[in-house]
């Protein structure tokens, strides 16, 4: 019997979003507002900026690009055709995406689903 579903790679992924980068920055300034304030506040600003990201920004994955949506509006589209290079760091506790196109790089915080994400890049920019 077969599916009528798409393979996974041809349809429209987005990802969900994960929090878990801004609250750890959130609750970690905490005592170190008592310690050293200038950088506790930097800190927890910082960790309040990334949850903002996170519940604004959405990412889809879509057969041919990597779409970037704040609300409704497409704020950046990266096409996979133009793709050379990705990584993220530190897989066992996922902070950071990286990712370079033939013109520029880009580095882009966890702020959504680190196997979903990974999932994707796999099927639709396999690493050479």
């Amino acid at each position: 019997m077969t599916t009528s579903q798409p393979p996974l790679s041809a349809s429209t992924v987005e990802l969900k979003p994960s929090y878990n980068i801004p609250v750890v920055l959130a609750i970690g300034a905490i005592p170190l507002l008592l310690v050293q304030p200038w950088m506790g506040g930097a800190i927890a600003l910082f960790g309040l900026f990334l949850m903002f990201q996170a519940v604004t920004l959405r990412l889809q994955f879509t057969a041919t690009d990597l779409d970037i949506y704040r609300g409704e509006k497409l704020i950046r589209r990266f096409p996979y055709r133009e793709w050379q290079n990705w990584r993220i760091f530190w897989e066992r506790v996922p902070i950071l995406f990286y990712f370079k196109e033939v013109k520029s790089i880009h580095f882009l915080p966890i702020l959504f689903d680190p196997n979903t994400l990974k999932i994707c890049l796999e099927q639709r920019c396999p690493r050479n």
